[in-house]
């Protein structure tokens, strides 16, 4: 039984990876692609295609937004409805589903919550608007994190990958709560009233036994509309939706893990390399290397790179040695170093989040700045001590 669970769950992991892996190549190059056109006689057209208006309009109801915001409002839920299906899945039936299994990461994600954020707001105390920004550096990107891991193939532990993946699920639930909790505007109540009897319906069919997706999407559609409408970020829905879905039916069948599937190819090959290159275009022109030496730039790069390493292997190396958690097996604390210098790989995650701090584009040219600068930093270096520690390990 345990035999069979085990090798299920390896499955899994491998299966997540390889799209994972895969996904960070191509974000990558759309990262490039971007800075190449907003670098080159393509800027123009690169602004007229973000910025090209897109209406859409039912009876009364009416959103008008340029494409970029649809990316970053829309799409984006698409993204976060697969990562809530994730979150579950892992609470219920996976990592997180237990205090036991879930520890370790748990601590090393908090840790890598709170370094990076008290880092930029030291570097960025007494400028009230840069210190809209100070949850940026606390986020993970999931997709390049595990393409680098990948490039190293089976010399890194299994247990390994299992807690880079948990604390990974963990920081993104992180950056939801953070962006819920601080990253909203003006509030509808009216709207939110309309999205908390949408969400209470899904509850309820999800009670009733309900297992086709068919309505929770529709009905996902419809809470999508009020969230954004409401004034709390539109995203959410698709956390909420997530939350939602049975993870199980009565004549067999996952319906959360049916659409999780079907949708993650998606996110994974289209949605994030589109928001990659929608938000990655830093202009070298507005760029001072100098601007690295503080500010957002500074408190960015600084909170990635250094917040992230101290937060997660600090937080990690005192859960164990007060025994609070056990070490992942068959890795040394140099790989773990590794895993946890990889976690300051930022880019989607916080550029996603440095779009909700500063709406109005204040700052965008240090964001973008900062996040490259830190998580390619991050990449490089992690890549480097998870060789040296899995070769030493083997």
């Amino acid at each position: 039984m345990l035999d069979t669970y085990y090798k299920r769950l390896v499955d899994e992991i491998r299966e997540f990876m390889r799209l994972e892996s895969a996904a960070g190549v191509l974000l990558l190059f759309a990262a490039v692609l971007a800075l190449i056109a907003n670098n080159s006689g393509l800027a123009r057209y690169y602004e007229l295609f973000l910025s090209t208006p897109v209406h859409f309009r039912l009876g009364p109801l009416e959103i008008d937004k340029p494409l970029l915001l649809w990316i970053n409002d829309g799409l984006m839920a698409l993204f976060f409805l697969v990562i809530g299906c994730e979150i579950k899945r892992e609470m219920i039936e996976g990592e997180l589903s237990s205090w036991r299994k879930a520890a370790l990461p748990a601590i090393a994600a908090v840790g890598g919550v709170v370094v990076p954020a008290l880092i930029y707001v030291a570097i960025n105390r007494g400028d009230a608007s840069a210190l809209r920004g100070w949850a940026i550096p606390s986020a993970t990107d999931i997709a390049f994190a595990f393409a680098v891991v990948s490039l190293l193939g089976n010399r890194v532990p299994a247990s390994l990958r299992i807690f880079l993946l948990a604390l990974a699920i963990i920081d993104d639930l992180g950056a939801i709560a953070i962006i819920a909790i601080f990253y909203t505007g003006d509030l509808s109540v009216a709207a939110l009233a309309g999205a908390a009897v949408v969400i209470a319906v899904m509850f309820l069919l999800n009670r009733r036994g309900i297992g086709r997706t068919g309505p929770y999407v529709l009905l996902g559609i419809l809470l999508w509309v009020l969230v954004l409408k409401s004034g709390v970020h539109a995203t959410l829905a698709g956390v909420a939706t997530a939350l939602a879905l049975p993870i199980r039916q009565a004549g067999g069948g996952s319906p959360l893990r049916e659409l999780e599937h079907g949708l993650h190819p998606w996110t994974s090959f289209l949605v994030m390399p589109l928001f990659g290159f929608a938000n990655a275009g830093l202009a070298f022109a507005d760029v001072r290397l100098g601007d690295l030496a503080g500010g957002v730039a500074g408190g960015v790069a600084l909170g990635l790179f250094l917040g992230k390493q101290l937060g997660v292997f600090g937080a990690t190396a005192l859960a164990v040695k007060f025994r609070l958690c056990e070490r992942p097996s068959g890795a040394g604390w140099l790989a773990i170093y590794g895993v946890a210098l990889i976690a300051g790989i930022g880019f989607t995650m916080s550029l996603f989040i440095g779009t909700l701090a500063w709406d109005d584009g204040a700052h965008a040219a240090a964001l973008r700045l900062g996040v490259l600068t830190g998580s390619i930093v991050s990449a490089l270096s992690g890549f480097a001590f998870l060789a040296l520690g899995t070769r030493k390990a083997s």
